[in-house]
């Protein structure tokens, strides 16, 4: 573990109940056009409309699932257009991806794929975005605190990152009330995906003492709390802890490399029809198994696995396998469907280990796995 790191979020957080209701008073809104990028449903952005004052300039974009490149265009013209000044992103992470790669582009030169990795130049954003303030609906993604954008190339088949310092919202305001009305499977999926963020990014090959402590005290939130918030989606506790753990995941992901299940993450969302948090939920215990299964054959230290294990099952005594279970049992009483229920079948399964293996997140994992080790957790998963 190195005890040289840096460290960089979203230049303010403002959290708590009722935090929606200084987003007005926040000075880059003040007496400035706004870009409000939404979900589907924009009838859920009233209760922030409600709260500005009469005359204030408000331009809608709406964002219709993941975010692709044509849509993140749209809305990159739309604020140009209207000579909007900052961009509000309110709802999910796919939301919030979408306002913060509008608001990096917009004095940007050039076209989106300039700056996407993998399938793009990959080439560093020239001029700082306009203002963002990023407004979660949802708790797992940790996009209100993060540096990138995951965007889809209908294409290419594939979800890539537009990723820059530059891009960490200027304020990020999380309010848990918001969180109260998301279904349970949309608790279940999201819930899982912030699990998976902090479990990564612990035993990342990357971690450090900082993230170590960020993510022990998401993870802890996440093993008392998902259940509950997953059956009592009322539970204001449960529900703040979730909304904690989810911020707390994306703060420790925008510093350190994820691991295997994001590795496979990115190419599986862009092949098939499948939610993030659903694949996060059906890789995360089998990859889990061959890190420690790969790491005990190298003679690699355990010791961040069993820590994990002990906070997840709240047991001193646990071991590293412990978790592996502990995984499985969540899993099947959040009732999240494996990889077949989504037509992947192990015919698509070298292209997606080819595609994983050059994903940007496949270098944050604890241990370097090869073809058939990563064509086993896709067995394991389907």
């Amino acid at each position: 573990m190195s005890f040289n790191f840096s460290f960089a979020t979203a230049t303010r957080i403002v959290f708590g109940e009722e935090s929606l209701r200084t987003v007005p008073g926040i000075e880059i809104v003040r007496e400035k056009a706004v870009l409000l990028v939404t979900g589907s449903k924009l009838e859920r952005a009233q209760k922030l409309l409600d709260l500005f004052p009469p005359g204030t300039q408000i331009h809608f974009y709406q964002v219709d699932g993941e975010p692709t490149i044509q849509m993140v265009d749209g809305g990159v013209s739309l604020a140009r257009e209207t000579g909007c000044e900052v961009v509000i992103g309110l709802g999910g992470g796919s939301v919030i991806d979408a306002a913060k790669a509008i608001a990096a582009m917009v004095p940007n030169p050039g076209e989106l794929l300039d700056y996407l990795e993998v399938i793009g130049k990959g080439k560093a954003l020239v001029a700082k975005p306009l203002p963002c303030i990023a407004i979660p609906t949802t708790a797992g993604t940790g996009a209100e605190v993060t540096k990138n954008s995951v965007i889809k190339s209908l294409e290419n088949h594939v979800k890539v990152s537009l990723r820059s310092d530059y891009m960490y919202p200027m304020v990020a305001v999380v309010d848990p009330l918001l969180m109260h009305s998301m279904p349970s499977e949309l608790t279940a999926s999201t819930g899982v995906d912030a699990l998976t963020h902090l479990m990564e990014t612990f035993v990342s090959n990357q971690a450090n003492p900082f993230i170590d402590m960020i993510c022990r005290e998401g993870l802890k939130r996440v093993s008392r709390s998902l259940l509950t918030a997953f059956h009592d989606g009322k539970n204001c506790e449960a529900r703040a802890d979730m909304a904690m753990a989810g911020m707390l995941g994306g703060m420790a992901l925008a510093n350190v490399k994820l691991g295997a299940v994001h590795g496979f993450a990115g190419p599986m969302g862009g092949m098939f029809p499948i939610p993030h948090g659903t694949v996060c939920a059906s890789l995360m215990s089998a990859t889990m198994e061959m890190n420690i299964e790969a790491l005990t054959e190298n003679n690699g230290n355990l010791s961040k696995y069993t820590e994990l294990a002990q906070i997840l099952t709240g047991s001193s005594l646990a071991k590293a396998e412990d978790g592996i279970v502990w995984a499985e049992t969540l899993i099947r009483e959040l009732g999240i469907p494996p990889l077949s229920s989504f037509e992947i079948t192990e015919n698509d399964f070298p292209e997606l280990v080819a595609k994983a293996k050059v994903s940007s997140s496949m270098k944050g994992n604890p241990v370097e796995l090869d073809n058939s080790q990563l064509t086993w957790i896709l067995e394991k998963s389907l």
